[in-house]
């Protein structure tokens, strides 16, 4: 690439699109295990392009009655009262709440974690184009409370917001990233003693809890030059008493049992099932895949809770805006997987027995040509699981020692 285009390109960086990695930062990419040929590598092969034939996606995509069915049909419910629920503390040490699409609070053992917050109102470097969210965020962002950790699964948009970490940058939270990511984050104001900045199977320590980045197949791009520079990763948060696994955005590979026999069982998963397509199926997974990666994570056991994220608040891929969620509720029954289904902002203690289950989008969403999955082909996954058992851990799975952070 010549001098003069390098530096145009430089120029259209605006602030949204964050920062290349340079200095010792992209010395320590260089070095990574998981870095070779210049780019971040995925721990199995994928495509990270769209596959099959650019026309037929526009078809699909561009077709009335598809368009139609991915968008609700009515409004999105968020719930009422998640400031007046978030003033209590959980009972049992534990509570999960969605925000919506990735973005979730998990209170554990004491201390609040907040993952891919995302306040924006479009997933995108600008403000006037790009997905939309479909309803509102539940909770304005200032009356959220104090934040221990913000935890950051990749770059895209619809996980790392500007905005949102700017508002952040202004509070005393620590923010646990893949690495590279670092980079966006300085330029938007986080001081870099804020940061811990991990590779894959690194861990650091906040307030009493363990944060592991783990391994996820995806990839990274923020910019006009995608170059592969910022890792993709998965968590897993360890406290005194719990530990939960929050998926990012994820293919479907045999990694899963790796995690989960180092670090699980979990008392919660948050796991990717949505903006799935045939066209990208090595790094979005399919409801059934989420499914099969939650008993992974559990030593193939229905052990646990699984919330389904990465669905119902941006339009990103051709699939009915139901499908998501109705897919999961089915995969989940079909094995006897508890999961939990909460409306936006609505929050939940996975060890008790009133994890929200009803398929709250029929309300709202066109239904399938096929009708709604029957009752009784979901019961299973609705029903209250067997809690989690730690006693049967592998030998010598322990809590990771803290790693060297950047």
């Amino acid at each position: 690439m010549s001098r003069s285009l390098s530096s145009g390109l430089r120029s259209l960086r605006t602030a949204p699109f964050g920062a290349d990695p340079a200095g010792e930062r992209l010395a320590r990419i260089h070095r990574s295990p998981n870095f070779a040929d210049g780019t971040f590598q995925n721990p199995e092969g994928a495509r990270t392009r769209p596959t099959g034939s650019s026309l037929e996606f526009a078809k699909i995509y561009f077709r009335k009655e598809e368009r139609i069915r991915r968008g609700p049909s009515g409004t999105v419910p968020v719930h009422a009262t998640t400031l007046a629920d978030l003033a209590k503390p959980p009972a049992g040490g534990l509570r999960i709440t969605w925000m919506g699409h990735s973005s979730v609070l998990a209170e554990i053992d004491g201390k609040r974690v907040l993952f891919d917050p995302v306040w924006g109102e479009r997933c995108s470097p600008f403000s006037w184009v790009g997905p939309k969210r479909l309803h509102p965020v539940p909770v304005p962002l200032a009356a959220l409370g104090p934040v221990d950790v913000v935890v950051i699964s990749h770059d895209h948009y619809d996980h790392l917001d500007m905005p949102t970490i700017r508002a952040l940058a202004g509070t005393d939270t620590v923010f646990a990233v893949p690495l590279g990511v670092g980079a966006h984050l300085e330029r938007w104001g986080v001081p870099a003693d804020r940061l811990r900045e991990l590779d894959w199977n690194e861990a650091t320590k906040v307030g009493g809890l363990t944060l592991t980045a783990t391994p996820a197949r995806h990839f990274c791009g923020r910019g006009l030059r995608n170059q592969q520079h910022t890792l993709w990763a998965s968590w897993v948060v360890t406290g005194s008493e719990h530990r939960i696994y929050h998926s990012g955005d994820t293919g479907y590979f045999s990694g899963f049992k790796d995690i989960g026999a180092e670090h699980g069982p979990f008392d919660v998963t948050m796991i990717q099932i949505g903006a799935y397509s045939e066209f990208w199926p090595d790094i979005h997974m399919t409801p059934d895949e989420g499914v099969r990666a939650h008993l992974d994570l559990q030593g193939g056991r229905p052990d646990g809770v699984m919330l389904p994220i990465h669905w119902g608040t941006f339009n990103l891929a051709p699939h009915p805006w139901s499908a998501p969620g109705e897919g999961t509720l089915a995969a989940a029954g079909r094995v006897g997987a508890r999961v939990a289904l909460p409306v936006p902002g609505e929050p939940f203690e996975p060890a008790s027995d009133s994890v929200p289950a009803q398929p709250w989008w029929r309300g709202v969403a066109i239904e399938p040509e096929g009708g709604w999955t029957p009752a009784e082909d979901i019961a299973a996954g609705t029903e209250r699981a067997e809690p989690v058992d730690r006693t049967e851990r592998t030998e010598g799975t322990g809590e990771p020692e803290a790693a060297r952070v950047g």
